[in-house]
């Protein structure tokens, strides 16, 4: 592995560690059951994937050059956020919530495959809709491609990296979550999450919402 790549695969594990909007999420739906955590992970990757895709096609440029196109995906992605975010501070202020039953979300198979179809539809569209994401991967994926290297086989397994890390990283949160479950489901425990996850989502919404357009 060259030095390059080397240093890569640290920018990438250190980027996809950084709490955000899609640890929140994996975190917020694990706590309902290890299915949905690990289907929520999976949606995020996924996201991931299309952003490395639009990264290595070129794609994600258009974004850039065309500031109502990018500030309309910022838009779209900060009110999904938002909607996450004040659903999760509606959930936790129920005088009735208790934490959610993992074992008879997966027992009940019917309603076991809808939450971890939401779950996973939740993931995909939190990073999905993630502007900052395009302009990060563009800047960034050139600025491992060595001089004289052919830029597209580089620049794919650079994206491949990425999405790799993602799919060890965020499914290890959600049965990391799961395992300490008894604990985290407490209901004094499981609001406080609930209600920190929800002012962190609704925050990080507002900022994409109200904030300037983003370079």
């Amino acid at each position: 592995m060259d030095a390059q790549l080397t240093a890569f695969v640290g920018v990438a594990a250190a980027m996809v560690a950084l709490p955000g909007a899609d640890f929140t999420v994996v975190v917020r739906n694990a706590l309902t059951s290890r299915a949905a955590g690990v289907a929520t992970a999976l949606g995020v990757a996924g996201g991931l994937l299309v952003h490395t895709a639009l990264a290595v096609a070129g794609l994600a440029a258009v974004l850039v050059a065309f500031p109502v196109l990018f500030r309309t995906v910022q838009l779209l992605g900060g009110a999904y956020v938002l909607y996450l975010g004040i659903c999760a501070l509606r959930a936790a202020r129920r005088d009735t919530w208790r934490a959610p039953d993992a074992g008879a979300a997966e027992d009940d198979g019917g309603r076991a495959t809808k939450g971890t179809g939401r779950a996973l539809r939740q993931g995909f569209l939190t990073n999905a809709l993630n502007p900052k994401a395009p302009v990060l991967f563009l800047s960034l994926l050139p600025q491992f491609v060595p001089a004289g290297a052919a830029p597209l086989p580089r620049t794919a397994l650079l994206a491949a990296i990425v999405v790799l890390m993602a799919l060890m990283w965020f499914p290890a949160v959600a049965l990391l979550v799961d395992r300490l479950g008894r604990w985290l489901r407490r209901p004094r425990t499981a609001r406080a999450i609930e209600g920190g996850s929800g002012a962190a989502l609704t925050a990080l919404g507002l900022v994409l919402v109200t904030g300037p357009l983003l370079p």
